[in-house]
């Protein structure tokens, strides 16, 4: 087993009936424990995963050391009507040339009549030339209830749905369809910030595309809880191979092979899920500790543009094949890495009473031991801080704070920026549980000095002697999480805000216009220097910097680079 993430008291998660297995497996392999509701108090709790959506009395309660694995009413998004409605709204307010990666939609029932209207339209318009549709059930998932049609005569349904506008020539690979399932973290909306994780999945339909029979499933979608009951699916197919599913970086490698612009292609996937969470930020409210892990279905064509298919709540985290295997265990790593947790956390009420009133709760004479490091060599030269020695990922927030809690340790596969690998030796010990913007980077052999260590040291009492209390503990709801965020943590990329005018924009009630206008220019600015003459003179360059505190990456390649060295991101994209 994996070496505790916090040597004195282990965080404890808490999951909900349904919860994927693969969530149990990675906190356990990283030392937590599992919350026993017949032992433990309500409260005693650091992490609650559930895959259905929390109550309103779960978000009002949430206690400082609490997580929870969902946003209030994602449904804004994840309901393929409610998605739709906001796409309109955005299109109408912004352009369609900004918001032209989602097909046209149609709510069904209270719609037909609109949608009846552009069909017989595109009849005459075309002199008969067929168009596709598909229809989908607006709250169902796993391509349940899904059917495609040409003729309006097909169209039967007995549930809301919505009816699209079928991309009909799609990429293909040696004859398959296939589309992407982009793994996006919101860590917050208000401000909004948004990761997106480089390892996804490519999903692809087990029969050869072909627009003559509408009706085979296995040849139009993609869904793996339909194709893996398809006859094709063990068969070693052309260049797909086995099963239906690919991992992103084979993507990247059939990518490179083709005579296109990668770069952009992938800063167009980003803008998609930008431009989409954009449209529920005005209604889904400010919740602390809270994060959506949410799965981007995009699908794109053959003339290689991006196109939105939907927004899944809570995507598979079944482990079915290999790439599921390589995918989501690392995902799911990198998901509690983003957490943030504190060494106080997993101390939960005693921790956070101790930090308001002072009181202690370890009492040790160690002479030489492991508790939480106050004082510490000098640090090498060449650094700025301690702070920026140890991660390069804390937050302006973290490198200016004196005082406040100590950072739990990141998971040790983590690629956060600036990361430090020396080793860190003690001077003094803290046994007063203090500071907390030091970012604890523990070693093994730290770790392993600490547990045969003589009995002298202090152990926290059982949290179960005394009941928890209603959270008397001052926190600013409303400050909470504010520090700049950084650029990378694992291999989640931070994609949003990419500078300081969309961090100023996103703040409390977010500037959606000021937003959007920021993601025009960033996309201009990308696709003027893709010509011969500006990446000439961008290659020639000696620097070309952002000159403000962000260094946003570009989400996609296999090394993400900087936005600045993909383009000259000067004073007119801040």
């Amino acid at each position: 087993m994996a070496e505790r993430e916090c040597d004195f008291a282990p965080l404890v998660f808490r999951l909900h009936g349904g919860a994927p297995q693969v969530v149990r497996e990675v906190l356990l392999e990283r030392g937590w424990d599992e919350y026993d509701e017949e032992e433990q108090e309500e409260g005693d709790w650091n992490l609650y995963w559930r895959s259905s959506g929390f109550r309103k009395s779960d978000y009002e309660n949430i206690l400082p050391w609490q997580r929870l694995n969902h946003h209030p009413k994602m449904s804004q998004i994840t309901r393929k009507d409610c998605l739709a409605r906001h796409m309109r709204r955005m299109k109408i307010a912004f352009g369609t040339g900004l918001y032209d990666f989602s097909p046209a939609a149609f709510i069904l029932p209270n719609e037909y009549t609109k949608f009846l209207g552009v069909y017989t339209r595109n009849r005459m318009t075309d002199r008969g030339k067929s168009r596709y549709w598909i229809c989908k059930p607006v709250d169902l998932s796993r391509g349940r209830g899904i059917f495609l049609f040409e003729d309006i005569k097909d169209l039967v349904y007995d549930s809301s749905a919505i009816v699209q506008r079928y991309i009909s020539n799609p990429l293909l690979i040696s004859g398959y369809k296939f589309d992407l399932r982009i793994y996006v973290c919101v860590k917050s909306f208000s401000p909004l910030v948004i990761y997106m994780h480089q390892e996804g999945l490519v999903r692809f339909a087990t029969e050869k595309y072909t627009l003559a029979s509408l009706d085979s499933l296995y040849s139009h979608l993609t869904n793996t809880s339909i194709n893996k009951f398809g006859m094709c699916y063990a068969m070693d197919k052309e260049r797909v191979g086995r099963g239906c599913k690919w991992t992103m970086s084979r993507f990247r490698s059939f990518l490179h092979k083709q005579d296109i612009n990668e770069l952009l292609l992938w800063h167009r996937i980003s803008n998609i899920v930008t431009l989409t969470l954009l449209t529920a930020v005005p209604c889904i409210p400010s919740s602390p500790n809270c994060l959506e892990l949410l799965g981007f279905d995009i699908l794109i064509d053959a003339s290689y543009k991006p196109w939105l298919l939907e927004v899944n709540h809570s995507p598979a985290l079944t482990l079915d094949c290999p790439a599921d295997v390589t995918v989501k265990k690392g995902l799911i790593n990198d998901i509690i890495d983003l957490m943030n947790y504190r060494m106080v956390d997993s101390f939960r009420q005693k921790g956070y009473c101790r930090k308001r009133t002072g009181r202690r709760y370890l009492r040790p004479n160690i002479s030489q031991g492991f508790l939480l490091p106050k004082i510490l060599h000098a640090p090498p030269s060449g650094n700025k801080s301690w702070n920026q020695s140890v991660s390069g990922s804390s937050s302006s927030e973290d490198t200016r704070n004196n005082t406040g809690y100590a950072t739990c340790p990141v998971h040790p596969n983590s690629k956060s920026i600036g990361h430090e690998k020396d080793p860190q030796k003690f001077e003094e010990i803290n046994n007063e549980l203090g500071s907390d913007d030091l970012k604890l980077t523990t070693l093994n052999s730290t770790r392993k000095l600490h547990r045969n260590a003589p009995s002298t040291v202090c152990k926290l009492p059982s949290l179960r002697l005394h009941k928890l209390k209603a959270p008397a503990v001052p926190w600013n709801r409303v400050t909470q999480d504010r520090g700049v965020p950084p650029c990378r943590v694992g291999d989640f990329i931070l994609t949003f805000p990419f500078n300081q005018a969309t961090w100023k924009a996103c703040q409390d009630q977010a500037d959606v216009k000021a937003i959007v206008n920021e993601v025009h220019k960033l996309t201009n600015r990308l696709v003027s220097s893709f010509n011969e003459k500006e990446r000439t003179k961008m290659e020639s360059s000696q620097s070309i910097g952002i000159s403000d505190k962000f260094e946003p990456l570009l989400w996609g390649p296999k090394d993400p680079p900087l936005l600045s060295k993909c383009c000259s991101l000067n004073s007119e994209v801040k």
